[in-house]
């Protein structure tokens, strides 16, 4: 079976295809909802002690700088939510996805202010909060299409939040100079 077509099912986590793994396996705590409020002191935490300056610093040539980083976090926060939203009010269409890379290079992240950014990390989660709060059970268990494969809102949970704690773990270890 096609990699993108295979579907992986586990009842805590939701349907997703197997590339999601990598975000979802990072998140071990079973509670999503408090996973999602903690990252919001964890993030802060991270990013507050960067200057304007710091945020700045990439790692290696070609690679992002901590701006462009949270940018994407963002930016692929507010996708995600919007999926899940689509999926839980069972609207039928096939979403598309996304290029990243594209997202990134068109975001002029560099030219904000930082504290402007962190700002809007911390707004655009704690809107996911709310509106994964108000999700019952059956909304979560929904699920819906992006190109070819299916996706759960249970799933698009723990996306969200493993996909920040990547982030935020090579940050960690790839920024301390910046």
């Amino acid at each position: 079976m096609n990699p993108v077509n295979a579907q992986s099912k586990n009842h805590d986590r939701g349907i997703y295809p197997p590339f999601f793994n990598t975000y979802i396996k990072l998140i071990t705590y079973d509670n999503f909802k408090l996973v999602l409020r903690n990252q919001l002191s964890e993030a802060e935490n991270l990013f507050s002690v960067k200057t304007e300056e710091q945020s700045l610093f990439r790692y290696a040539e070609g690679k992002w700088t901590i701006k462009e980083v949270l940018q994407h976090i963002i930016d692929t926060e507010r996708i995600f939510t919007y999926r899940a939203l689509v999926f839980a009010r069972k609207d039928k269409n096939t979403l598309s996805s996304f290029d990243e890379k594209e997202y990134a290079a068109n975001s002029h992240a560099n030219d904000r202010n930082w504290e402007e950014l962190q700002e809007e990390f911390q707004t655009v989660r704690k809107s996911t909060i709310i509106l994964f709060d108000s999700f019952t059970d059956d909304n979560l268990s929904t699920s819906g299409k992006i190109n070819n494969y299916s996706l759960s809102v249970m799933a698009i949970a723990y996306i969200i939040a493993g996909h920040v704690l990547h982030h935020m773990n090579i940050i960690r270890e790839r920024y301390s100079e910046g």
